[in-house]
């Protein structure tokens, strides 16, 4: 009982934070300990392991599914003058 109530615990402080393991996003870093903690996790827990393979599809198919397109430059312009007002007080 209480083995299982420490890994449903583990489970769920991973849970939240997998993403961010995975992005690696530099505004959202986890200290190395998280790190250590997350892989040690995944390395024995297969439910974790298939939500991270779930996240890691995911973001390749998103990747892939915007086609290269870039911003439309109309709004990039109005977007700018937008800031700029906002910048120089106009707004």
């Amino acid at each position: 009982m209480k083995q299982s109530l420490i890994q449903l615990i583990t489970c769920h402080w991973t849970a939240r934070r997998v993403q961010r393991y995975l992005d690696a996003d530099p505004s959202a870093l986890l200290t190395p300990a998280e790190v250590a903690r997350i892989e040690a996790h995944l390395a024995m827990c297969a439910k974790c392991t298939q939500v991270a393979a779930e996240h890691r599809a995911l973001h390749g198919a998103l990747s892939t599914w915007w086609g290269g397109r870039g911003a439309d430059p109309h709004a990039e312009a109005r977007l700018q003058g937008y800031l700029d007002g906002l910048t120089q007080g106009r707004r």
